[in-house]
Parts: structure tokens; C-alpha cells; sequence
């Protein structure tokens, strides 16, 4: 029964943060932040981007890849239907709860880059970041820093002026609820498996 715990979890925060983003008015709570992270130094806007790929929908298929070939192969298939399910779990998101992009809802935003198009909640960048971290962690310290770097991820998304922090943390919940699904599916099939084979 626990280990349905964290998905819930993760469920519930999808659930409050999307309920939370609908309501198409951005408090202090989230503009303060924002404001903060969206108008730092041009300095690291470089390193911001090149951050950013990793939560592109490109990265899911060369770090499954990469583990395909130097690591092993369920980890691999864990790497890619985790990283795909969040991508696709965040595009169905985005119509449900219909909120716009950061420079729709604030002045005074800093756009960085080409102008995102589209929707804002959640960070499909931040659920595939999050969705990686989870389900390539070999281990405690590899988990940390998968998830290090989703944070940087999300804080990226809102330096470049693509991403509310709301959208940033329902992302990084609908990349949990991705691997932590692709992981329960997975660990039920190799019981079936591991029970048929002893029945054999």
C-alpha cells in the first residue's frame, strides 16, 4: 500500500496546482519569485539554455538511448515510456486548464529567446526533467542530482520567461506521476512474469 503513496501524491499536486493555475490570476506568491529569477543577470542566459535541453522531448530519447547502450535495457525502456508519458500527460494538461504564457498574464516580463507559443501550465520541459531524474536514478546520489537538474530545468524556464512558477511545479508533478506510473506498470509486469515463470 505505500508505494501507491507517492503517486498519489504526485497526483494531488497535479490536481491543486492545476485547480491553482486556472484560476488565471497570478498572486505575489508567484510573481515575486518570478520576478526574482526571470530578471537576473544576462550573464547566465547561455547556460540557461543549454540547461534547457535537458527537459526537451529530445533529451528523452538520447538518454534512453545512451542507457541502452552503456547501461541496461529496462531502465532504458523506464528512461523512454517515462519520459514520452510526461511530455504527452503535459500537452493534455495544457487545454484543460488554458492558462497563458507568463508575458500574457504580467508586464514587464522578460522574454529571452524566441517567443514560447502555446499554453503555460504546466512545463512540459519541467515534467520531462523530473520524469528522467526519477526514472534513471541508479541511485540515492544519482536520484539527487537527476533531480538538481530539473531544478534547473524549471528556474531556466522562468529566466527565459516561458514558465509561472505554478507552471514549473505542475510540470515537475506530472513528470512524478509519468515515472512513478511507467515504474508500478513496470515492477507489476516482471511479477507476472517472475510468477509464470515459477509456475512453469
Amino acid at each position: 500500500m505505500r508505494s501507491w503513496v507517492p503517486l498519489g501524491c504526485a497526483g494531488a499536486a497535479v490536481a491543486w496546482s492545476a485547480h491553482a493555475a486556472r484560476q488565471h490570476e497570478v498572486t505575489d506568491c508567484e510573481a515575486i519569485p518570478f520576478r526574482s529569477v526571470n530578471r537576473a543577470t544576462d550573464v547566465v542566459e547561455w547556460p540557461a539554455w543549454v540547461a534547457m535541453q535537458s527537459g526537451a522531448l529530445g533529451a528523452v530519447f538520447v538518454a534512453a538511448g545512451a542507457e541502452r547502450i552503456f547501461g541496461d535495457r529496462r531502465r532504458s525502456v523506464r528512461l523512454l515510456v517515462s519520459g514520452i508519458g510526461a511530455w504527452g500527460l503535459a500537452k493534455v494538461l495544457k487545454p484543460l486548464v488554458g492558462r497563458g504564457r507568463p508575458a500574457d498574464v504580467l508586464d514587464d516580463v522578460v522574454v529571452r529567446g524566441r517567443t514560447q507559443r502555446g499554453l503555460g501550465y504546466p512545463s512540459g520541459h519541467a515534467a520531462v526533467s523530473m520524469a528522467l531524474a526519477l526514472a534513471g536514478a541508479r541511485s540515492a546520489r544519482w536520484r539527487v542530482g537527476g533531480l538538481a537538474v530539473a531544478a534547473i530545468v524549471g528556474c531556466s524556464r522562468m529566466y527565459t520567461g516561458a514558465h509561472l512558477p505554478l507552471d514549473v511545479g505542475g510540470g515537475f508533478a506530472a513528470g512524478a506521476v509519468a515515472a512513478l506510473t511507467t515504474d508500478r506498470l513496470g515492477r507489476s509486469m516482471h511479477d507476472r512474469h517472475a510468477t509464470a515463470g515459477t509456475a512453469d
